[in-house]
């Protein structure tokens, strides 16, 4: 995985991991996170800092052994959850003066909404104070 990935991880972890191109995942518990990294070049020549994370299968030897030795396959790492979390679109939020805002409609009108943003996946953004979810 890239260093720059793998510093976010740590022994314990949950992960989520599947061959290349097939359906159905298996999950597993990170066991070891190498303390050093290597260089590889990446399919489009660019030198990427790269370590090693070994993660323990949880499902049975049967359910996991047709992946054979040094298959590639995606891995998914789980950094943080929680219940009943609100979150937007992490491409909603914008900076204003020292934090965060987003534009919510309010009677028809645009109004700018400042946030306290939370934890980010990539695509969403965790918002810890400034809106309300809408009642189901």
């Amino acid at each position: 995985m890239l260093s720059t990935h793998a510093v976010k991880i740590a022994p314990g972890f949950q992960s989520h991991t599947r061959p290349l191109g097939r359906r159905g995942g298996r999950g597993g518990t990170v066991r070891v996170v190498e303390p050093s990294g290597f260089t590889k070049i990446s399919a489009l020549g660019v030198e990427e800092q790269r370590v090693r994370v070994i993660v323990d299968f949880a499902a049975p030897r049967e359910a996991w052994q047709a992946l054979g030795d040094g298959y590639r396959v995606e891995a998914r790492f789980v950094l943080w959850e929680a219940d009943d979390v609100l979150q937007l679109p992490t491409s909603a939020l914008f900076r204003h003066g020292e934090g965060w805002a987003v534009f919510t409609v309010d009677g028809g009108r645009a109004r700018l909404t400042p946030v306290e943003a939370g934890q980010r996946a990539g695509l969403a953004t965790q918002v810890l104070s400034g809106l309300r979810p809408e009642p189901a």
